[in-house]
């Protein structure tokens, strides 16, 4: 049994081919006003009447009727609980990937520049960078339509890795249903405090805290459109690592992949939610004609098909290029968050790309292995972002304040060289400063 998904073809010779793509790459955009107000309603209230807000939205929004929030707050022993209570083959898993996920980001603290650093000039001025890690994150983790304890690791063991002191989990249980999954790996990661509650209500209770929940510095991790408009709000008060979009993945293809693997690679993303947008870049017309093939064939034994059916039909673009190297050029303007090179020599074409989220190269390296066990994270830019943004990381969980110690004999000249600005933006004060410090 097969069925018959109709995904758009688009042809890089075809004119107006980028205005064509770059307005499928946009998302509609008539329900965020909307949401933006109702989640300005929600923050408002949470900042003003604390616990009180977040057990009535709870209780509105996820059926939970409960008397304070301390309710809400699961222990360490049922975290631990939870760890012992899954099956070997589950905690097997959830240990290998907790372990590579760690190993990595350890790595990247050393790699990425996150310690401090200071050099001496000849007149015993001394400059550097102080990198200390946050004192509280708060991390936002899907429970609704799905639970995700991949995102606890992603978001949980970098913020550890960097140092953070205390990390607070927060995850929807709808009609008080917990993951034993998201809470197992919440105790692998050293999460400190979970609370069952989600949506913008949980963003605001950790923006501004409440009478239970302390305010955090930063929140990161993924969430419905009313958690990202209620992070894009709340910016400024805390930090936060992003604004996630809906899933994408972008393929590079030269042909010789197994058409079945890259339709399901497709369909990876596509099963997330309707608005997520799967896309393969192939110069190959009989390939593309046998990834849909593949599409059509495979489509009717996924569970989620429906949902994989409604985003390959509105949102999926199958596109013929003219070479591997028009490809790379495509995707860079795509930027997109997954982007798979299934090529025969696919660190070469690896080369030519500038953005993308996260860059798997090889026939034998699926998208869904970066997001479970890999190692690197799976926190990454969405909607084109990728031009200027990076995947979360421990660098995200430290912040960098500047070193300067000027020795005597540094402020003879230095001063004078400030003197001599500050008269010139007409700040007297600063220069007056300076001046008093140099030698007569």
């Amino acid at each position: 049994m097969s069925v018959d998904v109709k995904v758009k073809r688009l042809n890089s010779k075809d004119a107006g081919f980028r205005e064509t793509l770059l307005s499928s790459l946009s998302l509609p955009m008539a329900d965020d006003a909307a949401i933006d107000a109702a989640v300005v309603k929600i923050l408002a209230q949470v900042k003003a009447d604390g616990d009180a807000a977040v057990l009535s939205f709870t209780k509105q929004f996820d059926r939970l009727n409960v008397a304070g929030v301390t309710e809400l707050e699961i222990t360490q022993e049922e975290l631990k609980k939870a760890y012992e209570g899954l099956s070997a083959e589950q905690k097997t898993a959830l240990d290998i990937a907790a372990q590579r996920v760690r190993a990595y980001h350890e790595k990247q603290k050393i790699e990425a520049g996150c310690h401090s650093w200071e050099y001496e000039e000849a007149d015993g001025t001394r400059l550097g960078q102080k990198v200390t890690a946050l004192d509280r994150v708060g991390i936002y983790v899907p429970g609704g339509k799905a639970a995700y304890p991949s995102s606890v690791l992603m978001n949980a063991i970098p913020a550890k890795v960097a140092g953070v002191k205390e990390v607070i989990m927060v995850v929807p249980t709808p009609d008080g249903a917990r993951n034993p999954l998201v809470l197992a790996a919440a105790h692998l990661s050293g999460v400190d405090r979970v609370f069952t509650i989600g949506g913008a209500q949980a963003v605001g209770a950790l923006a501004y805290g409440t009478q239970t929940i302390p305010p955090v510095d930063k929140i990161v991790g993924p969430g419905n459109a009313y958690v990202a408009a209620a992070k894009r709000r709340v910016f400024g008060t805390v930090g936060i690592d992003m604004i996630a979009g809906p899933s994408e993945i972008l393929v590079l293809c030269d042909g010789s992949s197994n058409p079945d693997w890259i339709a399901m690679d497709l369909f990876s993303q596509a099963e997330h939610d309707e608005l997520a947008q799967s896309i393969l870049l192939c110069p190959d017309e009989k390939f593309i004609e046998q990834v849909q093939a593949s599409i059509n064939k495979l489509l009717p034994e996924m569970p989620r098909k429906k949902v994989i059916e409604t985003s390959l039909a509105n949102r999926a673009l199958l596109m013929q290029v003219k070479d591997m190297s028009e490809a790379c050029e495509i995707a860079n303007a795509i930027a997109a968050e997954h982007l798979e090179i299934c090529a025969t020599d696919a660190r070469k074409w690896s080369e030519l790309i500038r953005h993308a989220g996260a860059i798997f190269m090889g026939n034998y390296t699926s998208e869904s292995l970066g997001d479970y066990c890999a190692g690197p994270n799976h926190v990454l830019p969405t909607a084109r972002t990728a031009r200027f943004s990076s995947p979360l990381g421990v660098y995200d969980f430290i912040k960098r304040s500047s070193m300067i110690e000027v020795s005597e004999a540094g402020a003879q000249t230095l001063g004078a060289v400030a003197s001599t600005l500050a008269h010139g933006e007409g700040l007297t004060a600063h220069a007056r400063a300076a001046e008093m410090r140099i030698k007569k």
